[in-house]
């Protein structure tokens, strides 16, 4: 009785027919079936191969990127290291020749001033000369005689040659 119920249920027969369907078709299915799957599983691996490749490349393009930029970043240092060494020393030169500047004015000056010194002692000697030959006259003039002063002056004059000699030497 329990299988005369199960041949009357349609629920079996689409069982039965399922499995005879796939029994006798399955095989004409299954090959298509899995070449599409087959093929899907192809492209599939392909596209992760090809991801794969792709995060790669990427990975490599920011390690270069990474290591341009340090190489950047140190060049950058090495050129503004350099640039203050240059300045620094730029710095030093300028000083250097400003103080070499300083020092030849100041040497200038002091120059300048023992010139004017010079001029000024030679100014106030001949001044004193010309006020001491005056005096002298003067006093010569009331002291001496005419007999005298012309002893004088011939003396003077043969003494000339001799203090020429000594004035030359």
């Amino acid at each position: 009785m329990i299988m005369n119920g199960i041949f009357h249920e349609a629920g079996f027969w689409v069982a039965v027919s399922f499995v005879l369907f796939f029994v006798f078709f399955g095989r004409k299915l299954w090959a298509p079936i899995t070449t599409i799957l087959d093929s899907r599983a192809a492209r599939i691996r392909e596209e992760l191969d090809e991801a794969a490749r792709l995060r790669r490349e990427a990975e490599q393009m920011l390690e270069d990127a990474t290591r341009e930029r340090e190489q950047a970043l140190a060049e950058a240092k090495s050129v503004i290291e350099q640039s203050r060494q240059h300045a620094a020393a730029a710095a030093e030169k300028a000083r250097a020749e400003a103080e070499d500047m300083v020092k030849r004015h100041e040497q200038m000056a002091r120059d300048r001033i023992a010139a004017v010194e010079r001029a000024a002692v030679k100014e106030v000697r001949q001044a004193a000369i010309d006020v001491a030959v005056e005096a002298s006259r003067g006093v010569i003039a009331d002291s001496l005689s005419a007999q005298s002063a012309t002893s004088l002056i011939d003396g003077a004059i043969a003494g000339l040659p001799a203090a020429l000699a000594r004035r030359a030497a």
